[in-house]
Parts: structure tokens; sequence; C-alpha cells
């Protein structure tokens, strides 16, 4: 499978997800996949505490922990409203720590300049780790 059609697959995979968990209203999703083409996927947690709430990203980081898989790709989708369009986060600073365990090539979502998808390797978003 291609580096695009894996890519294509995680954003069909947290768009569904934001769907069927955010029927309203805002919504957000991640996607990890691993070398062993398993997909594990995360929404963040609530709380009205905002000091407790941990990234979108971090439920399939620690999945994959869990299953021991390296990580190859991570993708986090939001949107803000039901009939807004779905857009892509970069990994903040502290997730990309978090998936720099498994090496500088993994490669994370990003948005051109014009709006489309796009991967980048960790060593390439943050040149100067």
């Amino acid at each position: 499978m291609s580096n695009k059609e894996i890519e294509n697959k995680m954003f069909d995979i947290a768009v569904s997800l934001i769907k069927q968990r955010y029927p309203v209203g805002w919504g957000g999703a991640a996607v990890i996949r691993t070398e062993k083409n398993s997909y594990f996927s995360s929404v963040p947690i609530e709380s009205a505490n905002a000091s407790v709430l941990l990234c979108i990203e971090t439920g399939a980081i620690c999945e994959a922990h869990k299953f021991n898989e390296k990580v190859t790709h991570c993708l986090c989708v939001v949107r803000d409203s039901a009939t807004a369009p779905f857009k892509v986060l970069t990994p903040c600073g502290v997730c990309q720590e978090r998936l720099r365990f498994w090496g500088e090539d993994v490669r994370v979502g990003a948005t051109t300049d014009n709006g489309e998808l796009m991967f980048v390797e960790l060593k390439n978003l943050q040149p100067f780790h």
C-alpha cells in the first residue's frame, strides 16, 4: 500500500469517527498507523477542567504502546461545526516528542498553503529537534 493510500485511509477513518462520535457541533479524532498495518484511533478527553485535557492523538499513541507496535503515521482531524469543513491539525510539540519515540521518520499530517492534506516526516516538521 502506498503512502498516499495509507494517508487517504487515515483521513477517511478520522472523518468517519468524527461523524459518528460528534454528529453535531465541534468534533475531532486522531488516527495512528503502525508498521503492522494496524490503525488506532482516539478522540479527546472532555472535562470541565481544561488543565487535565490531553491532545486528541494521545489515546491512539497509548494504544500503539500497549500493543508494542511501531508508529509510521499520525493524523489529527477536526471540524468546527457539523457543517464546517474538516481540517488537519499538525501535532503540537508534546505530541511530536511522543511520536519521536518511534524515530524521526514518523509521517505526520499537515496542511499545505492551499489547504490540501500532506504528510511530512518529523525531522522535516521540526528540523532542529
